[in-house]
């Protein structure tokens, strides 16, 4: 579904990503990975047109996305930001923003579709009953919620994430994660989520992209990428990976610098 071919680019004279190459194919779930600053967020603005390479190209579905009107990539791309500006809307008026790409050129009001879709997006992430609620006054946990909830208004057939889950106590970032997973299933959108916590992107991710120094540093199973001779590589940290006795996913425990010696022996 996606492509990115020999990407390069980055911000002013500095660039961030280097030579990219990866392939997303339609239904995968895919986490993106690596230390602060390798690059991951400039993936994702690369991969959705916010951001033009210096060098290379990114398809979807076969085209450039440089060659797509923003209207067109918008209805088959949406992405969920770190951050959005919400200027005091309700979470209904955010919400049915996603439906701007479906706006006619001189439309100004919702059609009956465009409730519908917002409706059904906030009964999807179950925010529903807080729709005249003011953006201002949700909880990290519920904003998070309402930017799925615009982005599934859009009907994508791609979700790309920049790390939603940050910010959020465990028990959201399941409800986040959990919630991605069935959109997966169900509506069989293709997701592509960047994730610092090692141990979330193992367990809710088919394949892992990890970036390192604005590079591909590797890509598989978690099973693949998450061995602790590429983490403590890749992230410069001494690290234990065992097995999530429920789900047999790798799981990375840390290791304090005091017991490293331990470790060792």
């Amino acid at each position: 579904m996606i492509e990115v071919r020999d990407l390069r680019c980055g911000y002013g004279a500095q660039f961030n990503l280097k030579e990219i190459n990866l392939k997303v194919r339609r239904g995968e779930v895919v986490g993106i990975i690596g230390p602060n600053g390798s690059g991951k967020t400039t993936l994702i603005r690369a991969m959705s047109r916010m951001l033009k390479p210096q060098k290379g190209m990114v398809f979807f579905e076969g085209k450039d996305v440089w060659s797509m009107g923003l209207k067109e990539l918008a209805r088959n791309m949406a992405v969920v930001s770190q951050s959005a500006d919400t200027a005091g809307m309700t979470v209904e008026e955010f919400v049915l923003l996603g439906r701007t790409p479906y706006f006619n050129r001189f439309q100004f009001l919702e059609t009956k579709k465009d409730l519908e879709s917002a409706e059904a997006a906030m009964r999807l992430t179950d925010i529903y009953k807080l729709k005249d609620r003011s953006m201002v006054h949700m909880s990290g946990g519920e904003r998070q919620l309402a930017l799925v909830a615009r982005a599934l208004a859009q009907e994508p057939k791609a979700l790309l994430l920049d790390e939603p889950t940050t910010h959020l106590d465990i028990a959201h970032q399941v409800v986040i994660l959990d919630l991605v997973k069935r959109l997966n299933k169900e509506l069989g959108i293709t997701i592509i989520v960047v994730l610092h916590d090692l141990n979330l992107a193992s367990e809710y991710c088919e394949r892992i992209v990890l970036i390192n120094e604005g590079r591909v540093y590797k890509v598989g199973s978690p099973e693949e990428v998450l061995t602790y001779q590429i983490i403590e590589a890749a992230y410069n940290t001494v690290v234990i990976v065992e097995r999530n006795p429920i789900s047999s996913k790798p799981y990375v425990l840390i290791v304090p610098e005091e017991e490293r010696g331990r470790k060792k022996s």
